[in-house]
């Protein structure tokens, strides 16, 4: 029996597909400069048991497995294998309990990350993580990539809210770890070595995550600086004063001016490092106000203080009308233009020279950059623009995304906060480990993976010649 066949015998009909123009849209997720294989076929089970199926169909034969969700992460990881096998985990979209006294859920992979939260919010439940793409990305793709989002200085990252998964390994094996309790420490700790592990030890086909009590009514607060140093002081006062801001974005000059030119009408100042942040502790507005006035002593142009939900409504739309705004400077530009979403981390007290670095690397390469991300948790998001279409452009656009990585290492920080390694951060992941860590990482995933048919390639290469040559 041929591979399709075999995956035929044990899904339904409709779970299989083989037909060209189907399988292209699996191809790749959303990263760019990752390279990208014509999938054998795409199956997308609806259970475990399927999965289950899947994985010793593959196993058997020695055919690559890609796991997939929504594809919409930003380092290859979803990218297929020519000739392999993707496992789309989007029709396993099953809420399968919530459980109020012990503020947990539990549900299926395939789930979207919005909807989760609106249907715990039905219960006087909150489940904090928010990526930006929570309109379409999934529960296991967010479980997978060790996704964050705009509330994680408050709240933390999706990690922080998996008690136990369900995970078929690759030989069809369904394993348990973790638990329902509030505490447990019993063996090593599983769950955590699955979450970001972007499909290369097993695949996730069930999660059970930790709520909380649904948020405060929450207000927002603008104060826009001359320059990211004075923004980068503003936060480490805030921070050192003890206040715990449920967001605390930064924009640098760029991002705020493209911004401007869509008409934000609060951003007093297109020239100028704008910090974005929420509250929604017991006394938001004293609180943003004692945030106001350290602003002020940092040196803050333009501070705009919410005294209503509609006010801080309006504050927080310039955080969501980055993607817009780069669209905007994209129809200006010529030829094929692209965004590069970036995504490095920098202790919390760099970050104001983390954003100086990449205003060189832009002007060093000749690219329109911009830098906005998540300042009270020092994670930032360059997004470097260029034509697609022009080798010249794509080079020096590479060449940049290097050089923002080595700043961001000379900075003391590290190649991802929550986007993952996939294909394009696998040469990085090798100069960030020491030897010993590396060769541990590829020990576990041989450990995990002996034939190596989940999601070859990704994150930990096990070529021995790149892994010595990485570190000699």
């Amino acid at each position: 029996m041929d591979l399709h066949s075999a995956l035929r015998a044990g899904l339904p009909r409709d779970a299989v597909l083989v037909d060209r123009d189907l399988l292209e849209p699996y191809s790749r997720d959303s990263a760019p400069f990752c390279p990208a294989g014509r999938p054998s076929a795409v199956v997308l089970p609806r259970t475990a048991e399927q999965v289950q199926h899947v994985m010793r169909v593959a196993h058997a034969r020695g055919a690559a497995v890609v796991p997939q969700g929504a594809r919409t992460g930003l380092a290859g990881a979803a990218n297929a294998a020519d000739g392999c096998v993707v496992l789309s985990t989007t029709a396993m979209d099953r809420i399968l309990e919530i459980d109020q006294a012990n503020r947990l859920v539990r549900c299926q992979p395939g789930v979207v990350t919005h909807d989760l939260a609106e249907s715990v919010a039905q219960y006087g439940l909150c489940y904090p993580p928010d990526p930006v793409s929570r309109e379409v990305c999934t529960i296991g793709g967010n479980i997978a990539t060790g996704a964050g989002g705009v509330c994680c200085v408050k709240y933390g990252v999706t990690g922080d809210y998996v008690l136990g998964l369900s995970v078929v390994l690759a030989d069809g094996t369904l394993m348990r770890t973790g638990r329902r309790t509030v505490k447990g420490v019993a063996g090593y700790d599983l769950t955590r070595l699955f979450v970001g592990s972007e499909g290369t030890l097993g695949v996730i086909v069930e999660a059970t995550l930790s709520l909380r009590p649904a948020r405060r009514a929450a207000l927002a607060m603008l104060a826009q600086f001359r320059g990211a140093r004075e923004a980068g002081d503003a936060v480490a006062a805030i921070v050192a004063a003890g206040h715990t801001p449920s967001a605390l974005e930064l924009m640098d000059r760029t991002t705020t001016r493209a911004i401007a030119d869509l008409g934000h009408p609060l951003l007093a100042r297109a020239d100028a490092a704008t910090l974005i942040v929420e509250c929604d502790s017991a006394d938001p507005a004293g609180e943003l106000a004692e945030m106001a006035r350290l602003c002020a002593e940092a040196g803050a142009v333009h501070v705009e203080t919410a005294r209503d939900g509609a006010r801080s409504e309006q504050i927080l739309q310039a955080r969501w009308l980055i993607a817009a705004a780069m669209g905007q400077v994209m129809s200006t530009m010529d030829g094929n233009p692209t965004a590069f979403i970036e995504d490095v981390a920098v202790p919390r007290s760099r970050v104001a020279a983390l954003v100086d670095e990449i205003e060189a690397v832009s002007a060093r390469y000749g690219l329109y950059i911009s830098a906005t991300g998540h300042a009270g948790d020092g994670n930032l998001h360059p997004v470097v623009l260029f034509d697609q279409d022009d080798p010249g452009q794509v080079r020096r656009a590479q060449d940049a995304y290097d050089a923002i990585m080595a700043a961001g290492a000379r900075l003391g920080g590290t190649i991802t906060g929550e986007h993952g390694v996939g294909l394009l951060k696998r040469d990085w992941l090798r100069r960030e480990l020491d030897p010993a860590a590396f060769a541990l990482q590829q020990g576990l995933k041989r450990l995990f993976d002996p034939a190596g048919i989940l999601n070859p390639g990704k994150v930990v290469d096990l070529s021995p010649a790149l892994a010595e040559a990485a570190h000699a």
